[in-house]
């Protein structure tokens, strides 16, 4: 799994409806509204790197309303929610 995150700068009056814009594309899980220099964080998560930029360039980046996109791709995941749910994979609580 390739795991991207995007710093969203938005026109300030549409920030609800383009974070929920956004969440709707296929390949984004969460959408974050934030205060520092962005208004919105995007995280993106997708199998192929090709993907990237169908979910990024092709879509995010065309909704009304997104000025500028930042893009981080991330390396390695040290969260213990992530780490958990990876091994986690195809099993059921029954198991």
């Amino acid at each position: 799994m390739i795991t991207a995150i995007v710093m969203v700068s938005v026109e300030a009056d549409r920030i609800p409806e383009v974070a929920q814009q956004i969440a709707e594309l296929d390949g984004v899980s969460e959408v974050y509204s934030v205060a520092g220099d962005v208004d919105l964080i995007a995280v993106v998560r997708v199998r192929e790197f090709e993907q990237i930029a169908e979910v990024i360039a092709g879509g995010l980046s065309k909704v009304a309303g997104v000025v500028h996109t930042d893009t981080h791709i991330a390396f390695r995941a040290y969260s213990r929610h992530d780490l958990d749910a990876a091994f986690s994979i195809g099993f059921t609580a029954s198991e």
